[in-house]
């Protein structure tokens, strides 16, 4: 097989347990990254990659998915293929609706955390855009999208100041409200993802927001 086809077979791929990378980032959506959690009561894709049959095709043997998480207005891409390939429920922060989302199934409104299962909780951090949204699942993983993510040259969680679209106050208000949660990952649709113990991952959080904080 020809090596492209045979590395795109190997998507979605397993980085932890039921948690896996999408590959086929699309240029709609600046190359950013989609993960794909796989759970008994239905799988969620976070953010939209790019539509593919191969992709979908190993997305379906994986068990289809229930509900395509937007985190923000900037990563939806291909997000009307996937809702017609598996009639899934999509889920965007209203502040983030815009002509290409009108469509969406499931829109969340104002600033406190919704939870779309027992232990999946959507969490609006707006900032980098004002309907921005991470997605944590239990305490084990946060979905963050263009809101924190790992810098691998710095070894540090980062926020992109220069691509901070609506209000850098309040994405350091959002970023210190995710100071009350637990989890060990981070994966972003942009940066670097991180797994850290959460003694860890929390100092590093407030680390983040103390660099946020001060004056550059």
């Amino acid at each position: 097989a020809h090596p492209v086809a045979q590395a795109a077979r190997g998507f979605p791929r397993p980085i932890d347990d039921g948690l896996y990378h999408c590959g086929y980032h699309a240029e709609a959506s600046f190359g950013a990254a989609s993960w794909l959690l796989v759970r008994e009561r239905g799988n969620v894709l976070v953010d939209s990659p790019r539509y593919s049959e191969p992709l979908a095709r190993n997305i379906e043997v994986l068990g289809g998915v229930r509900y395509l998480f937007l985190t923000h207005r900037d990563d939806v891409a291909d997000h009307r293929r996937w809702a017609r390939r598996f009639a899934c429920e999509r889920v965007l922060h209203r502040d983030d609706l815009t002509s290409e989302t009108k469509d969406v199934e499931h829109l969340l409104r104002g600033d406190a955390p919704v939870a779309l299962e027992p232990d999946l909780l959507a969490i609006p951090v707006p900032g980098h855009t004002r309907g921005s949204m991470c997605l944590l699942e239990g305490e084990r993983v946060l979905f963050t999208g263009d809101h924190l993510a790992w810098s691998l040259r710095e070894r540090r969680l980062v926020a992109f100041r220069r691509a901070c679209w609506y209000d850098w106050q309040a994405q350091i208000q959002s970023m210190e409200r995710l100071l009350r949660y637990r989890f060990s990952w981070v994966l972003p649709g942009h940066g670097a993802p991180v797994f850290l113990p959460p003694a860890e991952m929390h100092a590093q959080l407030e680390s983040l927001v103390q660099w946020m904080r001060a004056p550059h």
